[in-house]
């Protein structure tokens, strides 16, 4: 509600409403795409504080740079590795191409020339389901889960009678698996990096590792996934954990911060190129009935 609020400056919208050429639309998208992520981390500061009871909101400083001032907001601003951590987490989770729902959510409403405002409510509207940017949350409880049953330094064999007692029970390894990738999230890789260097020897993480080594056999062996190897969201709530933003609930929102990047820049491009109104194929109930006859 907040970012769609923000549509009310929107220099998109005026400069249409004024009749500014189709070549020039790119122009004010930029101007409003600037507008809304430098705007989005008072909004994040401000829905953390407003519902887990933080005080107020401290200034932006100019001389910092967006990820310490959004920690900042947040209470961290005094944690450098926090700080640090940040700066990894939007970077990895800015952009998905237009591949997944709140990438796409954004794409597809503003190639309807809706302003960056509107077109990235959408997309947060996108992330906010379960199968989406409730992901990493869905990762945290099943470790938490996992770790409250077998200790703190589970053996190998236990963590593997686990995963299949995952599975065995219809439901899957949270965590693990692409729709694209075939191999090792980069974006996993680079949160195991950041935790071995910053938290080696935190319990979560370690078994974060110890999946690592075994899941992927057991997936394999299960044959359920085409890529039995872990995705971003596999890490990224032991990394906020450990720092203290132990809220899961706001973990979207602190998603939603890092997509915008990506969004806003696709919206640039698509104005710039001259992108046309997106249109999804529809099928006929015949077609339909054709589709499944032999199923």
């Amino acid at each position: 509600m907040a970012v769609t609020a923000l549509n009310h400056d929107s220099a998109f919208a005026k400069a249409y409403q004024d009749g500014i050429s189709k070549k020039e639309y790119w122009g004010p998208v930029f101007e409003d795409s600037m507008d809304l992520i430098a705007k989005l981390p008072n909004i994040a500061g401000r829905i953390y504080r407003n519902v887990f009871g933080s005080g107020k909101l401290p200034a932006i400083d100019t001389t910092k740079d967006y990820s310490w001032n959004l920690a900042n907001l947040l209470g961290f601003g005094d944690k450098e590795a926090f700080v640090e951590l940040l700066r990894l987490y939007i970077t990895i989770h800015s952009d998905h191409e237009g591949g997944n729902v709140s990438a796409h959510t954004g794409k597809l409403v503003g190639s309807a020339l809706s302003d960056p405002f509107l077109s990235f409510g959408a997309s947060l509207n996108g992330l906010a389901g379960p199968l989406h940017g409730l992901a990493n949350q869905e990762v945290l409880l099943w470790l938490m889960k996992m770790k409250s049953k077998l200790g703190d330094n589970p053996t190998d064999d236990a963590v593997k009678e686990y995963i299949w007692s995952t599975l065995n029970s219809g439901q899957v390894v949270p965590g693990y698996g692409h729709a694209v990738l075939r191999k090792t999230d980069p974006r996993y890789t680079a949160q195991r990096e950041f935790a071995l260097k910053h938290l080696p020897n935190d319990s979560l993480f370690k078994l974060v590792g110890q999946i690592y080594t075994i899941a992927p056999d057991v997936l394999l062996e299960a044959g359920k996934a085409k890529n039995p190897w872990p995705n971003v969201d596999a890490h990224s709530g032991v990394l906020l954990t450990y720092y203290g933003l132990t809220q899961m609930q706001f973990y979207t929102v602190l998603f939603g911060v890092s997509r915008a990047f990506g969004v806003a820049a696709q919206l640039i491009w698509d104005r710039a190129l001259g992108a046309p109104l997106e249109r999804p194929k529809s099928y006929s109930s015949e077609a339909i009935k054709k589709m499944f006859a032999n199923k």
